[in-house]
C-alpha cells in the first residue's frame, strides 16, 4: 500500500485531506509542520507528501528543500497544497523539488486528477 503524509498545521484539512486519500488506496499520516514532519520522514519516508506552505515551526518551502537535500529525498512525490496563488509563488515552489501544486480549497477529483497525473493513481 502507497503512504502519504499530509502536512498542514490544519486540523481540518488533515482530516479531509485524510479521507480524500484514503479512498484513493493510500495509507495516511499526518503532521502539524515541518518539523514534525521531517521527523516522520526521517523514520519512515512516504510514497507521497501533501504539503501546506505556510505553518509554524518550519513552512512548506522549508521542509521541501531539506527533504530533497536529505537521504532518500528524492523518493517521494511532493504536492504543495496551499492558498498561496502568485505565478512566483508557485514557481518557487516546483523549482524548490515541489512535483505538483494544487489551490485550496480542493477537493477528491482535484487530488486524485493530480496524483493520477503523477502515475500514483489509476
Amino acid at each position: 500500500m502507497q503512504t502519504c503524509l499530509v502536512v498542514d498545521d490544519s486540523r481540518v484539512i488533515r482530516k479531509v485531506s485524510r479521507r480524500i486519500l484514503e479512498d484513493l488506496g493510500f495509507e495516511v499520516a499526518e503532521a502539524s509542520d515541518g518539523v514534525e514532519a521531517m521527523a516522520w520522514c526521517s523514520a519512515v519516508m512516504p510514497d507521497l507528501v501533501l504539503l501546506d506552505w505556510r505553518m509554524p515551526a518550519m513552512d512548506g518551502l522549508e521542509f521541501l528543500k531539506k527533504l530533497r537535500g536529505g537521504p532518500g529525498g528524492d523518493h517521494p512525490k511532493v504536492v504543495f497544497c496551499s492558498v498561496e496563488n502568485e505565478i512566483e509563488s508557485i514557481r518557487e515552489a516546483l523549482d524548490a523539488g515541489a512535483d505538483e501544486y494544487i489551490m485550496k480549497p480542493f477537493d477528491g477529483g482535484i487530488i486524485a486528477g493530480k496524483l493520477g497525473y503523477l502515475g500514483l493513481v489509476g
